[in-house]
């Protein structure tokens, strides 16, 4: 069981920047792939960046690439979402998720653990 906690979001400018992170709990979070998907209102799930177990792996949505960045840090069980240049299409609630998988994938489903969820609003 892992349980996964985001935090970090918030309001900002266009052109702007916010850092979310995702706390996971359970002593097998290395064991697990990690993503980032998001959620604008009468929108679908969308992935947008993902990592493996040892972070060496990193995949991204091409509206985000360039601009998002997805690190991991295993000793503390968190993973991270570094976005720069937000655009007001980046508006929406970010969600982080596991797999029980080295490589990850991009289908919401087939991530085994969700977090809440955390708001991101980037005014123009």
């Amino acid at each position: 069981q892992v349980q996964l906690v985001e935090s970090g979001g918030g309001s900002v400018q266009a052109g702007g920047s916010l850092r979310l992170s995702c706390a996971a709990s359970g002593r097998t979070f290395s064991r697990y792939a990690m993503g980032w998907f998001r959620q604008a209102p009468g929108k679908e799930r969308e992935s947008v960046a993902a990592i493996s177990w040892s972070g060496d792996n990193t995949y991204y949505a091409d509206s985000v690439k360039g601009r998002f960045t997805i690190s991991r840090d295993n000793p503390k069980n968190t993973v991270y979402l570094q976005m720069n240049s937000l655009k007001p299409e980046d508006t929406a609630v970010y969600y982080c998720a596991a797999q029980a998988r080295y490589y990850p994938t991009g289908a919401a489903g087939e991530y085994d653990y969700w977090g809440q969820g955390t708001q991101v609003t980037v005014a123009s």
